[in-house]
């Protein structure tokens, strides 16, 4: 029976079982000769577990190129950095495009794609909105924007405002790009190519909550990651799911809000109306073959409400989990793919 002291708590609804839970620094190896590497990176945390690992494995070197890997897609596209690629596309003007970074042009490509598959859900304009509502850079809000405030932040939001040609990015109005609702996924990838390229077979890679693994784990099965209940007031496991060789992301709409006028409002804004979640679905989990992907999908689908949702991964042949409810009270359904992932 795994104890809730079992699991490492993700940003976005995921909790991990392995045992690196307080590490502070580079690397650490664990009792089980297995090597940890941890720290902060995109405003979060990141947690790194190689399993069955060779003993010419120069552990310290690798954690130097983890910790410089998610830097370097931080320094691309974060909105809090002036000087970043994102930023910088974000102040030029209307009808205007630059030559970006591949790594830039591959989370565009993603975003851009998700976004069309899923008719707006999934927006990376919406930081206007995001802003608006007081969950951006400029921190809080205590009362609720007018509609004229809203009607004004939607005028030049729409991702087919974007458009990406291999390198070449542009827009034709003043729409800005937060790739915020994807980066961490797309830290998760680099530092699993990272991996790959140095012939590491067995690992689990974290950012804030965002999940790829590989192999299996210290204890040689699937690396067990357990999906959490969407509770605010306490922190409990709605599923346990086993993974090799796939990446999970989960989107939640309960941990983050502010409340006006006994109405509670939080984080995750819909696109298509500007106004944040109204409707029940707590929690969207999807599990594919890249973090990007999964991580862009999950909030899609958490915008798109449970029925829309469900829809939309039966359409698409998509493995989501989606749990719904309020004040404690959930219930949660499996897409036939994510079924068939643990039906074995």
């Amino acid at each position: 029976m795994l104890s809730r002291r079992d699991f490492i708590r993700g940003a976005n609804g995921i909790a991990l079982t392995i045992p690196f839970l307080g590490l502070i620094g580079c690397d650490d190896t664990s009792a089980d000769g297995a090597h940890s590497v941890s720290g902060e990176t995109m405003g979060t945390t990141y947690n790194v577990k190689i399993a069955h690992a060779s003993g010419t494995l120069d552990s310290d070197a690798l954690a130097s190129r983890i910790q410089a890997s998610l830097d370097g897609v931080e320094s691309l596209m974060s909105t809090y950095r002036p000087t970043s690629e994102l930023s910088l596309f974000n102040g030029d003007r209307a009808g205007s495009s630059r030559t970006v970074s591949t790594d830039t042009a591959r989370v565009v490509e993603t975003a851009l794609a998700v976004a069309e598959m899923t008719d707006g859900a999934f927006d990376p304009t919406v930081g206007p909105l995001v802003d608006l509502w007081g969950f951006g850079p400029n921190g809080g809000r205590a009362d609720v924007p007018a509609e004229t405030e809203i009607a004004a932040a939607m005028t030049d939001l729409g991702y087919r405002n974007i458009s990406l040609a291999v390198q070449d990015l542009a827009k034709t109005s003043p729409a800005r790009l937060d790739l915020s609702g994807i980066a961490k996924g797309f830290g998760v990838d680099k530092v699993a190519e990272l991996l790959d390229a140095e012939g590491v077979e067995h690992y689990l890679v974290e950012v804030g909550g965002e999940v790829r693994t590989r192999g299996l784990s210290p204890e040689d099965r699937a690396w067990r990651l357990g999906i959490e209940k969407p509770n605010p007031a306490a922190r409990d496991i709605q599923r346990i799911v086993g993974l090799s060789g796939h990446a999970l992301a989960s989107s939640g709409n309960y941990r983050i809000f502010f409340e006006a006028d006994s109405q509670r409002y939080a984080h995750i804004i819909d696109p298509r109306n500007g106004r944040p979640l109204t409707h029940d679905l707590a929690s969207a989990t999807v599990i594919a073959k890249t973090t990007t992907q999964a991580d862009a999908l999950s909030t899609a689908m958490l915008v798109m409400g449970t029925k829309d949702a469900m829809d939309f991964a039966r359409e698409n042949d998509i493995a989501a989990f989606l749990i719904s409810g309020r004040d404690g009270n959930f219930t949660d359904a499996a897409s036939p793919a994510f079924e068939s992932l643990f039906s074995a």
